[in-house]
């Protein structure tokens, strides 16, 4: 029995450790997916769905039967006293009898069916709670897309970063070996102490580039932890590379796909808005018309002296009512009228910013398409640059090592070349991470 318990809390020691260990693996596309399952805004962006759901039956519940039911105890403790005229039982005209009327302790059970038969404000209520859920859907859609867009910032910043640590490693290797076989020519008095000095001062600065990277791969990993939704120190790996990604995502016919600016997120937000306003319109007018409701009721009254109301012999007295109740507005000093005029500014003010949302979409549009051929560009001029530094940096290394280059030569050189590879990693990137934008403004993707 010792020993079972032994192994019970040895594995109870050891879950926390096995969650902890934890690792996962995403490509680009997992990712994304992953992301909008388990990132902490796009869950309550899909909560706030189901909280407009409610909403919408909440609302709708409202016009149709309403049961309640009451139970009221009374107990007098003192009893109210009323005077008759004593004359009505014989006494002497001009005197009063003092009598006490009903019984001290009373309870009534009640129950009341109501039902709208027409309100104009209960009709404008369905209609604004489809309204809301609609609202509620394209929130989501838009967290969604931004999701998606942040966690192929946030994952082509990892892949950035580690592609500069390999070449930053690549680098600092073929510099230590030039760094010492420089010092041995020195030594031998093959080669000035100068030319030492000018690598050890391009290795220094490439060694606190190292250091820098290190720092920011960590951070970028983190940030992709948070937007993944994982805990900030999880295990993650990435199994795309920076390279094969951006090569997958030139594309050419998107800067020709047509500007249908109905299809932007925002522009159906805006457009939620001005519905919004032409609801609320409709309920201040609707304030002016009567509504009228029906109403059933229907209970049970016992009375007694003392508390005999559990008794079987209790007697109990029924009652019902029907009654129907129309309320008309009259005049409400002009104040319907004031609150109508204040909604339709707003309506004029939902439908200006409407017009200026599709004409800023464009803009966007226009400046997302122009950034992304940019990148293009950029890449293929930062690809053919990176060809055109190795080749410098390379003879460089030959004219300095048989004695034909200066070392402030080869440290131009080598510096020239780490610039056009961090260049040439940042246009990778860039291709990546405009056309994300560009998807997302074009609202070309679809979120599964």
């Amino acid at each position: 029995m010792k020993q079972h318990l032994i192994l019970l809390f040895s594995l109870l020691l050891s879950i926390p450790l096995f969650a902890q260990e934890q690792s996962y693996a995403f490509s680009l596309e997992e990712a994304i997916n992953f992301a909008i399952e388990n990132n902490r805004t796009a869950i309550n962006a899909a909560k706030d769905i189901e909280a407009a759901e409610k909403q919408k039956w909440e609302t709708t519940a409202t016009g149709l039967p309403q049961l309640n039911a009451s139970v009221d105890y009374q107990n007098f403790l003192k009893q109210q006293v009323s005077l008759i005229p004593a004359e009505a039982f014989g006494g002497n005209p001009g005197e009063f009898e003092e009598v006490v009327f009903g019984t001290k302790q009373n309870m009534t059970a009640t129950a009341t069916i109501t039902q709208k038969i027409f309100d104009g404000s209960y009709i404008v209520g369905l209609q604004s709670a489809k309204v809301y859920l609609d609202i509620s859907k394209n929130a989501k859609q838009k967290t969604d897309l931004e999701i998606r867009k942040a966690v192929i910032n946030a994952y082509g910043n990892v892949l950035l970063a580690e592609e500069s640590l390999t070449l930053l490693n690549k680098d600092r290797k073929i510099l230590e070996d030039n760094v010492n076989d420089t010092s041995k020519m020195f030594e031998n008095g093959l080669e000035e102490e100068e030319s030492v000095e000018q690598l050890q001062i391009t290795l220094s600065g490439l060694m606190s580039s190292l250091n820098k990277t290190e720092r920011l791969k960590v951070l970028a990993y983190q940030m992709l932890n948070i937007t993944l939704g994982l805990d900030i120190n999880a295990n993650t790996t990435l199994t795309d590379k920076l390279e094969m990604l951006t090569a997958q995502n030139i594309s050419l016919e998107l800067l020709s796909t047509d500007e249908n600016i109905e299809n932007n997120i925002d522009y159906k937000i805006a457009e939620n808005s001005k519905v919004s306003q032409e609801l609320l319109l409709k309920l201040e007018k609707s304030k002016a018309l009567p509504t009228l409701n029906a109403f059933l009721n229907g209970g049970y009254s016992g009375f007694s002296d003392s508390f005999t109301f559990t008794n079987k012999d209790q007697r109990w007295f029924g009652s019902s009512l029907f009654g129907v109740s129309l309320n008309i507005p009259i005049f409400s000093s002009l104040g319907r009228t004031a609150a109508t005029a204040r909604v339709k500014i707003d309506l004029e003010k939902a439908e200006n910013d409407l017009k200026e949302t599709e004409q800023q979409l464009k803009l966007q549009i226009a400046s997302a398409k122009s950034e992304y051929q940019f990148a293009i560009e950029d890449y293929e001029n930062k690809k053919l640059n990176l060809n055109l530094a190795e080749r410098i940096e390379s003879k460089n290394q030959t004219k300095f090592f048989e004695g034909i280059g200066s070392s402030f030569d080869l440290r131009q050189a080598q510096t020239q070349l780490y610039n056009a590879q961090q260049e040439f990693l940042q246009a990778m990137l860039d291709v990546i991470n405009t056309k994300a934008e560009l998807e997302t403004i074009l609202n070309t993707v679809q979120i599964n």
